[in-house]
Parts: structure tokens; C-alpha cells; sequence
């Protein structure tokens, strides 16, 4: 999974799945609740989790505090299983539209996303949701 000599129309118009990892080897992945489109978990891979990903269904994520490749719902048993995977236009950010066998945040929230961002006496506040 490389491609650095693609031409910017090749990359962004072509076939080749060439991913561009940044300069520590990453890429974003944006997980989805296939069902409900409801962001779940915004993480990063390398390749190693990249292909776990892809071979396995299930996704993968490199850990940058741990060093190390983990597949989400490996302890917990809450695992995202994958029903899409869609790549941005210059092929350094996914998309995984999922099913997700439990809640996805560590907290046990259904969603890595469960406050928002609220001005109040304009300071901001976290809220949850």
C-alpha cells in the first residue's frame, strides 16, 4: 500500500489505493455508526493497522501513547466491524462506516463524542450531550 510517484490526477482520480501516512506513518480514520452516521471515534493507523483493517473487517488502530497496534473492543469485546471504507481525495484520511457491538469510548460512552463545546459568559464549557 505505497504510491508516492502517483501524479496528483492518479491519486485523486485513479484506481490505485496508494495511502499518504504523514511524516510518522499515520493516517486519520474517522469511524461511523453505519446505521445512524453518528461519528463514534477519530484515531489513527499506520500500515500495520491499516491492513489488519482491511484483512480482518474489524478495525485496528496504532496506539501513538502506547506504541502499539490494538484492535478496538479487544479487551472490552466492543468491537466496530467494518461495512465501508472510504478514502478523502489525497488518500491521508478514511472514513469507516461501522457496526459497533457495544459503546465505542473507553468510558462507555456510545460515542468518543458525548459532550459539546457550549459559550457560556463567553467562556466555553463542555456540556454533555
Amino acid at each position: 500500500m505505497t504510491g508516492t510517484s502517483l501524479t496528483p490526477e492518479e491519486r485523486e482520480s485513479g484506481t490505485v489505493f496508494a495511502p499518504k501516512f504523514d511524516a510518522v506513518g499515520l493516517l486519520t480514520a474517522v469511524v461511523v455508526d453505519d446505521a445512524s452516521g453518528e461519528v463514534l471515534v477519530v484515531a489513527h493507523m499506520n500500515a500495520e493497522a491499516l491492513e489488519a483493517t482491511l484483512s480482518t473487517g474489524k478495525v485496528h488502530f496504532w496506539s501513538r501513547s502506547r506504541e502499539a497496534l490494538w484492535m478496538k473492543g479487544e479487551t472490552s469485546g466492543n468491537v466496530l466491524t467494518v461495512v465501508q471504507t472510504l478514502v478523502d481525495c489525497d488518500q491521508d484520511a478514511l472514513v469507516i462506516r461501522a457496526v459497533p457491538a457495544g459503546p465505542t469510548c473507553h468510558t462507555g460512552a456510545r460515542s468518543c463524542f458525548y459532550r459539546q463545546i457550549d459559550v457560556r459568559d463567553g467562556k466555553p464549557v463542555l456540556v454533555r450531550g
